[in-house]
């Protein structure tokens, strides 16, 4: 799973024309031996009446990126304004790959960390495997300053993931409001 999240953060990097020598926590290309992760694992057993049960609140995740195995549906993406709840259905030997927090941070706004849900069944049993990359513990993020300019202010400020965490604590959706540059 580390080797995957390596590979997706270097692909996401490159679309924003950086590399990891732009990021002095990965080290040196496909190493990132300070990067931490967290393995999550769910079970959402049948429910009689999912029109009263919630598996998941509406959330984001915190990290990096997000790699997800689910075993049937159950994930929903709120989709753009008017559009509502889109069901993302698994892909048979297919994982899903979430955004989270600290990539809409570092990306100075330019990747947005997608809000999420898990949803109950009434006929099956749903497991989902989350594997949460992120950085070293005490590193600070903040955006990257190949990707700020005249036109583009950083807007966040500084904050490790442990302080973002607190913040999430404190503030849960309005986190990343609360860590926004002021003159942003």
């Amino acid at each position: 799973m580390k080797g995957l999240s390596n590979k997706m953060f270097e692909l996401i990097l490159g679309s924003m024309g950086l590399n990891f020598e732009d990021i002095k926590w990965a080290g040196p290309k496909n190493v990132h031996p300070h990067s931490q992760a967290l393995l999550h694992l769910n079970s959402y057993p049948i429910c009689p009446d999912p029109t009263r049960a919630m598996g998941l609140a509406p959330h984001t995740d915190s990290s990096l990126l997000t790699v997800l195995y689910q075993s049937y549906s159950g994930l929903q993406v709120l989709g753009e304004e008017g559009i509502g709840w889109v069901p993302v259905h698994p892909v048979n030997g297919a994982l899903i790959i979430n955004l989270g927090d600290l990539m809409h941070i570092l990306s100075n706004g330019r990747f947005k960390s997608a809000i999420h849900r898990a949803v109950v069944n009434e006929t099956h049993h749903r497991v989902s495997a989350a594997y949460f990359y992120g950085p070293p513990k005490e590193e600070k993020i903040s955006p990257l300053i190949k990707l700020i300019d005249g036109d583009h202010p950083p807007l966040y400020r500084a904050v490790t993931w442990k302080e973002y965490l607190e913040a999430r604590a404190a503030h849960f959706d309005k986190a990343l409001e609360s860590i926004k540059n002021k003159n942003a």
